[in-house]
């Protein structure tokens, strides 16, 4: 499971500031952020399936992802990691890209998806869940949001823990520059559980305590599981993008940031 914090055309000089934790088994073949093949996108990426969980373009779009909790999935399921990888590569707007994956979107498990292009200020969320039910398509509105595993802005307790922290922070340092890598480490290091009354009761309630936390560390049968990658992008005003990620390899905490300008399309 995974968790985003973001600010969305609220701050004067970060129209866009994502934080997110991707928790996944730490045995996983990942590579980390880097510029892919053909050098458009940017993000790390699964190496099983191919997808990304975070990722952006020179061009200026952004989109991420968080696996919706649930009972039962499909092991025949697409790959969720491909959804980014889709808008990224695509020339849709968000809202077109959105009402286009209508009709394949039960073909995947369920997914909360953020899909954005930051020069036109449109964001969009997507999401297939609650099963049975038309997909969800929602205009993101400026402001700070939450994403963990259930709807956008659900008031889970590991998203009620950090949007308050990350909203204070974000307005503790005014309009100015945000000290992002320390902001990263105080808000998305948090291993606080939640208490059983504030649980969802979907699954075992073993595994959705372990799970309730920002920061997750729970040991498997498959191996250790938990969050292994915590990164941050952010996008000035002036197109500036960063993306600094912190991620596990071999079992060792490593740091890597990759900037760039976004690319304005020719007149």
């Amino acid at each position: 499971m995974c968790i985003a914090a973001f600010a969305w055309q609220v701050h004067p000089l970060f129209p866009f500031l994502v934080f997110q934790n991707r928790d996944e088994y730490h045995n996983r073949p990942t590579k980390q952020v880097a510029w892919w093949e053909g050098g458009d996108i940017l993000g790390g990426r699964d190496e099983v399936a191919g997808g990304t969980w975070l990722a952006c373009s020179r061009g200026g779009r952004v989109a991420f992802l968080t696996n919706v909790l649930e009972l039962h999935i499909l092991p025949e399921a697409k790959s969720r990691g491909d959804l980014p990888v889709l808008f990224l590569e695509s020339t849709k707007t968000p809202k077109e890209f959105a009402e286009e994956l209508k009709t394949e979107a039960h073909q995947y498990n369920g997914f909360n998806l953020i899909v954005a292009d930051i020069s036109s200020k449109s964001m969009v969320y997507v999401s297939n869940r609650p099963k049975g039910e038309p997909i969800a398509i929602q205009e993101v509105s400026p402001g700070i949001h939450v994403l963990s595993n259930a709807k956008l802005d659900s008031p889970w307790h590991k998203a009620q823990r950090l949007g308050p922290s990350f909203k204070e922070q974000l307005c503790k340092y005014g309009k100015g520059e945000v000290p992002v890598k320390d902001m990263l480490k105080m808000l998305m290091r948090d291993t606080v559980k939640a208490d059983e009354s504030k649980l969802p009761h979907i699954c075992s309630l073993d595994w959705e305590f372990n799970l309730s936390s920002i920061f997750v560390e729970v040991d498997t049968p498959l191996g250790p599981y938990g969050t292994r990658s915590t990164a941050a992008l952010t996008v000035k005003a002036c197109g500036e993008v960063s993306f600094f990620e912190m991620f596990l390899d071999k079992n060792t905490w490593k740091e890597k940031t990759v900037s760039y300008y976004i690319r304005r399309p020719k007149s």
